[in-house]
């Protein structure tokens, strides 16, 4: 059976990722000696769910899934800003920078992740945070390691980077190859235009 690692995201603009390289480069700069795996910059997206294993005979119902869940959704604006790690700044394993969206967002979100469990999927069950991964910490990081990064991501601030307007749902395929993961796309979907009534 042929099966392949997905996940459900949202893209982000030039400019966003324009500007998350350049939050990046501030934060390898200073973390260079760490054992930090930084995300390319094309890589960043703002992931509403990780399937994990895809069976390709399943595809099609997954993409009906995404399709409906998204369909009566209108488009949206979510703001890019701020910094932090998982679970938290003293124990750093996974460092991000911070997303706030509308109700819309977490809706959705929701929505895709109650449809994907009952398509099998497992169920995510921390309460969806939305941020978008610059890094993660190696498991072979040392407690000194550990402090040097906390201390940095302590003084380090981020603000207000920008905002993106969110037209389309994606689902990507994601395969492991030795330089890091290859992410493509695979299925797209649109969300409903803001229609203004003027009088």
């Amino acid at each position: 059976m042929s099966v392949i690692r997905a996940f459900i995201a949202i893209d982000l603009s030039p400019e966003i990722q324009h500007q998350l390289s350049d939050v990046l480069e501030r934060f390898t700069t200073q973390l260079d000696t760490l054992p930090i795996r930084w995300v390319g910059v094309n890589n960043i997206h703002l992931t509403l769910k990780f399937l994990g294993d895809v069976s390709l005979s399943n595809l099609k119902l997954l993409t009906d899934m995404i399709k409906s869940e998204i369909s009566s959704h209108n488009q949206f604006e979510i703001s890019i800003g701020g910094a932090g790690a998982f679970p938290n700044n003293r124990q750093p394993r996974v460092i991000w920078v911070g997303v706030e969206g509308p109700q819309e967002l977490l809706i959705i979100q929701n929505g895709i992740e109650t449809a994907a469990a009952r398509l099998g999927y497992v169920k995510e069950e921390r309460a969806f945070s939305p941020h978008l991964t610059l890094g993660r910490i190696s498991r072979n990081a040392t407690s000194p390691d550990i402090k040097l990064i906390s201390q940095i991501l302590e003084k380090t601030r981020i603000g207000f980077l920008g905002a993106t307007w969110v037209d389309q749902v994606h689902l990507y395929r994601s395969d492991l190859q030795p330089a890091g993961a290859v992410y493509t796309k695979i299925f797209s979907t649109p969300l409903q235009r803001q229609i203004t009534i003027t009088r």
